[in-house]
């Protein structure tokens, strides 16, 4: 189970390490959007649309970063007055109740939306139609990438249960 966690954070940790920084990217199209509505009077008209969907995309795929690296919201100021063995407890009933049904939910409709956006070549409004199905398909490559990461979370407390058990 360990070495399963340990990959599922490899895998998630270098995803991450390699997205990260192309928030770089997305900084450069505002401050070039920036430049010619303060040079040129007027906006670009593509930068805002590309911008809009680059973050969003950014945004969803650092989620399981970030819950890899414990950076999300969480009821810490209960969890850390239990013993490790009720935060084990604590930790998968949590995923098995709460987290479960929205990863289902945002998989699947997910998918559906990815799906109705390729089947329509949906692209933004506009001069500059530009394709919005790669960004529904990040809602999925991100609800598996976090689901992975939720899995690691849950066999560590499985692990630590037993280590409890058997201690």
């Amino acid at each position: 189970m360990n070495a399963i966690a340990k990959a599922i954070d490899a895998i998630n940790e270098a995803f991450g390490r390699v997205i990260a920084p192309l928030i770089a990217i997305i900084t450069l199209i505002v401050l070039y959007d920036i430049a010619s509505r303060f040079l040129f009077g007027r906006p670009s008209d593509w930068a805002f649309d590309v911008t809009k969907m680059l973050f969003g995309a950014h945004f969803m795929l650092m989620a399981a970063y970030g819950l890899r690296h414990h950076a999300h919201v969480e009821v810490d100021v209960l969890k850390r007055l239990l013993s490790r063995k009720k935060q084990a407890v604590f930790e998968v009933l949590g995923y098995l109740i709460f987290f479960v049904p929205f990863i289902w939910m945002l998989i699947t409709l997910g998918w559906s939306f990815f799906e109705r956006s390729w089947s329509r070549s949906e692209t933004t409004y506009g001069m500059v139609a530009i394709p919005v199905y790669p960004i529904k398909g990040v809602i999925v490559v991100a609800a598996v990438l976090i689901l992975l990461q939720a899995i690691a979370i849950v066999l560590r407390a499985i692990m630590q249960l037993r280590e409890e058990t058997s201690a």
